[in-house]
């Protein structure tokens, strides 16, 4: 989760986040870089007093302010298609999970597990209990197993919502009627949070979602318990 007067991103808990900290990192020396270069040609600009009335054009200026900021959108369109593609593959899930959007809820239902399914609800604040986060627990984790593919089937029942947890690199739009999917795998255990990314209408701030990562052998009793309860 975020934290107060955090100034970068969250830290990554899974391969593409990684990617995309490391994109966002070359992205931002770029960034530096040019603006220290249009910084100094200012001021040398307003600073000097050499002047030349009669310089109308320069070809040798004109070729390197258009082929230097050619170069500059290669160096950052090249990788960010690298992380593009990685981010749409989806190769062989363990597990596949329909994550469907409701006002104002999350519904999780693992396809591979037959009545395996439940509904997500924001804990209140006043039910809270010491160590929970405000607005971002809720009563359901959505529970997977350590260094597995997960594919997520995004979807939404009412109106447009969006299932995001930064920590994993993932964003994925629920739109009512279309099947959008997503897939990531998680490199560390622990608990990750997210929220709705779509104004979704009133209670659009109080639908979290959390995703809780655990090793196989955790998740299998899990599972087992949450089949023998249903």
């Amino acid at each position: 989760m975020a934290h107060p007067t955090q100034l970068g991103l969250q830290d990554a808990a899974s391969p593409v986040m990684e990617e995309l900290l490391h994109f966002h990192d070359h992205a931002l020396m770029i960034v530096f870089l040019i603006s220290t270069l249009v910084l100094y040609i200012i001021v040398a600009m307003i600073s000097t007093k050499l002047t030349n009335k009669y310089v109308l054009d320069s070809q040798e200026i004109e070729i390197i302010w258009t082929i230097l900021p050619a170069v500059v959108l290669i160096l950052i369109a090249l990788p960010s298609l690298r992380i593009l593609y990685l981010m749409d593959e989806i190769n062989d899930p363990h597990i596949t999970i329909k994550a469907m959007g409701h006002q104002w809820y999350w519904s999780y239902e693992y396809t591979d597990y037959e009545d395996l399914g439940f509904d997500s609800y924001m804990i209140p604040t006043q039910d809270l209990t010491p160590g929970q986060f405000r607005l971002l627990e809720a009563d359901h984790r959505m529970v997977i197993p350590l260094n597995s593919p997960i594919r997520v089937l995004v979807s939404a029942e009412d109106v447009l919502h969006s299932w995001a947890v930064p920590a994993l690199g993932v964003k994925m739009d629920a739109v009512p009627g279309r099947l959008n999917q997503t897939a990531f795998i998680t490199s560390r255990p622990g608990v990750f949070y997210g929220q709705c990314s779509e104004i979704c209408g009133a209670n659009h701030s109080f639908m979290p979602i959390v995703v809780e990562v655990v090793p196989l052998e955790h998740f299998e009793n899990w599972s087992s318990f949450m089949l023998q309860d249903a």
